[in-house]
C-alpha cells in the first residue's frame, strides 16, 4: 500500500498550484526577508541568496554581515546591516543587537551560512534563535554553527532545515532521535523515517536524497525529482523556499514543495 502521507510533486506538474497563483503582486504585501551570513572569508551564499529573493519577488530584502565586510559588499547589495566582528572575521557578541533588529525588522529570516566555525558566533546564534518566535529557514553550514542547539532547533516551530543527507544523520544523532540514517538506504525507509520525525518534532526538512528532493513536515512528505545539487549547495533552494513561505506562513510544506518546481 502507498504511504498516505507521501505527495509526489512530477518535473513541471506542481502539486500545490494555489501557492504560485498567490504571490502577492504588491512588494508592501511581499514579505521582508533578513537574510544573516558571511564572514571575513566569504560572502558569495550571502549575495546569491540576496539576488535570488529579489528575483523571487520577495517586497525587500536584508541583509546582516559581519562588518569586517563593508569595504567589500558589491554596489548591487543595498540593504545592508553590519555587526560587530570578531578576531577570526565572524560575528561577535556584540552584534546580537543587529540581530534582534533584522529579527523585528523581518517577516521571515534565512540563516544563509558563510557564516565561519567560531564558537563565540555559534552562541550569538543560539542567543538568537532563542528570541526570534518568526519564520526560520537555516541551510549550508549555519546548521552546523548551531549544531549544539539542535535539541531546541527540532522543537521550535516555524523552522525549516534544508539539509545535506549528512547533516540530517547528524541532526537524528544529536537529539538521540532512536532511527540510524545511512546512505544505502531506500528512499522508502528515509520517506518514513522523515514522517516520523516531523510528527515528534514541530520543526519541517528539506533534504536530498538519491536524487529525490524530500520536504517533510507535519508528519506530511513531498518528493520532488533534483538533478541540480548545486543549488542546494549554493544555497539557492533555501532562498527560494523562504520566499515562498513568507507568502504563506502557515503552509510550510506546501510553500517549500511549491518553490522547487
Amino acid at each position: 500500500m502507498e504511504h498516505p502521507y507521501w505527495h509526489k510533486q512530477a518535473a513541471g506538474s506542481p502539486l500545490y498550484e494555489d501557492i504560485e497563483w498567490s504571490k502577492p503582486e504588491q512588494k508592501s504585501q511581499a514579505g521582508r526577508l533578513g537574510i544573516i551570513g558571511g564572514n571575513k572569508l566569504g560572502f558569495a551564499g550571502v549575495a546569491e541568496a540576496y539576488g535570488n529573493a529579489l528575483q523571487c519577488g520577495v517586497g525587500e530584502v536584508r541583509v546582516l554581515l559581519p562588518d569586517v565586510l563593508k569595504k567589500t559588499i558589491p554596489p548591487v547589495i543595498t540593504d545592508t546591516i553590519f555587526g560587530a566582528t570578531n578576531p577570526s572575521g565572524s560575528l561577535a557578541r556584540e552584534s546580537l543587537v543587529e540581530l534582534k533588529a533584522i529579527g523585528e525588522w523581518s517577516t521571515g529570516i534565512l540563516m544563509i551560512g558563510d557564516a565561519g566555525r567560531n564558537s563565540e558566533t555559534a552562541i550569538v546564534y543560539e542567543d538568537f534563535l532563542r528570541e526570534y518566535s518568526g519564520p526560520l529557514t537555516i541551510t549550508r553550514d549555519a546548521v552546523d554553527l548551531i549544531k549544539h542547539a539542535s535539541a531546541n532547533i527540532v522543537e521550535r516551530p516555524d523552522t525549516l532545515l534544508v539539509v545535506s543527507f549528512a547533516q540530517l544523520q547528524k541532526l537524528f544523532q544529536l537529539v538521540y532521535y532512536p532511527k540510524v540514517l545511512t546512505f544505502s538506504m531506500q528512499l522508502t525507509s528515509l520517506i518514513e523515517a522523515v514522517h516520523k520525525f516531523t510528527i515528534t518534532y514541530p520543526v519541517s526538512l528539506m533534504v536530498l536524497h538519491k536524487d529525490i528532493l524530500l520536504v517533510a513536515s507535519g508528519g506530511e512528505v513531498t518528493s520532488t525529482p533534483w538533478e541540480n545539487p548545486m543549488a542546494i549547495w549554493r544555497g539557492q533552494t533555501a532562498a527560494k523556499a523562504a520566499c515562498y513561505w513568507l507568502w504563506n506562513p502557515t503552509k510550510t510544506l506546501e510553500s517549500a514543495t511549491a518553490s522547487l518546481v
